[in-house]
């Protein structure tokens, strides 16, 4: 304990400060969530929009993946490996500008989603997670 007197106005600083800071960190996270998911999907966009550009793109299509990914760790490192990119231009694919993703699942909560291939049952496993607040081993449990 600090050596200040513990008296209920302190205890009262002490608890809306821990309340603030933790509010903070949440938004933040949320906020950088909502920008993950805003940039994978558009990412989905710019894939799909350039396979669907002509004839001359469609055989270039089947390499596309794998050199978007060895072109663009080059540039940027981590997290465009064929796998991350398949499955943001199946988020683009699977969740049109109407039906855009919740930003209250994050990027994992629609890796995981995005495996099922039945669209009723992965809107169920996603209003699910979202309702219940599921983590991603919840999510892969219940799906399992």
């Amino acid at each position: 304990m600090s050596k200040i007197i513990q008296d209920g106005d302190y205890n009262d600083l002490v608890s809306k400060i821990s309340t603030r800071y933790t509010d903070g960190q949440y938004q933040a996270v949320r906020a950088v969530n909502i920008g993950l998911l805003d940039t994978y999907w558009q990412i989905g966009q710019y894939i799909v929009e350039f396979e669907q550009g002509g004839s001359e793109r469609a055989t270039y299509g089947k390499a596309l993946i794998n050199n978007l990914s060895d072109d663009l760790s080059v540039i940027h490192g981590k997290g465009f490996s064929r796998s991350n990119l398949i499955y943001m231009r199946l988020l683009y694919l699977e969740y049109p500008i109407s039906e855009k993703p919740s930003h209250l699942l994050s990027w994992s909560h629609y890796v995981e989603l995005l495996k099922i291939d039945d669209k009723l049952e992965r809107n169920f496993y996603e209003q699910q997670s979202i309702i219940e607040k599921w983590s991603i081993p919840e999510l892969k449990r219940q799906n399992n």
